[in-house]
């Protein structure tokens, strides 16, 4: 699979309820996901996540998750974390590391108890759930848009 700048994935033949778009950059592999949550869809997406950093070989991932609509289940949550910790491990055997996961989400996407972030962490992975998008980017290390430090350091 060869990625080009902005690759865009629906799953099981268009009658996916999770869209996203794939955006390899420099020091980052960005990903955007919007639709309605299901947690076939949310694991297929991740899959594909997966595959597409091993490809870049890319050590952080952001992933934009801020227009997926839904109120996953604990249950869900709880699967979602394990699932992508174990397939996250897979990747540590091929690669020798784990990469960053910063998810970017909405309420009530974004778990204020944070199970699924919990449950992977506690699996050895490497991830983050935040509500907005500077802190993740801050979390990762990358720049944030719009932020100019002068010469002394400040903002």
């Amino acid at each position: 699979m060869q990625l080009s700048k902005m690759q865009s994935t629906d799953h099981q033949q268009g009658t996916a309820q999770i869209k996203i778009s794939i955006l390899p950059e420099k020091g980052v592999l960005r990903i955007v996901a919007r639709g309605k949550f299901s947690l076939r869809d949310a694991e297929n997406c991740y899959l594909q996540i997966l595959n597409a950093a091993l490809e870049v070989s890319s050590d952080k991932i952001l992933v934009d998750g801020r227009e997926v609509t839904g109120e996953p289940e604990v249950m869900e949550r709880f699967l979602y974390g394990e699932f992508a910790a174990d397939k996250c491990q897979s990747l540590l055997y091929r690669r020798g590391r784990f990469p960053m996961f910063a998810f970017v989400l909405k309420e009530p996407v974004l778990d204020p108890r944070r199970l699924g972030e919990t449950v992977a962490r506690n699996r050895g992975m490497v991830v983050k759930a935040f509500d907005n998008l500077e802190d993740a980017e801050d979390w990762l290390g990358l720049p944030i848009a719009g932020r100019s430090i002068n010469a002394e350091g400040d903002e």
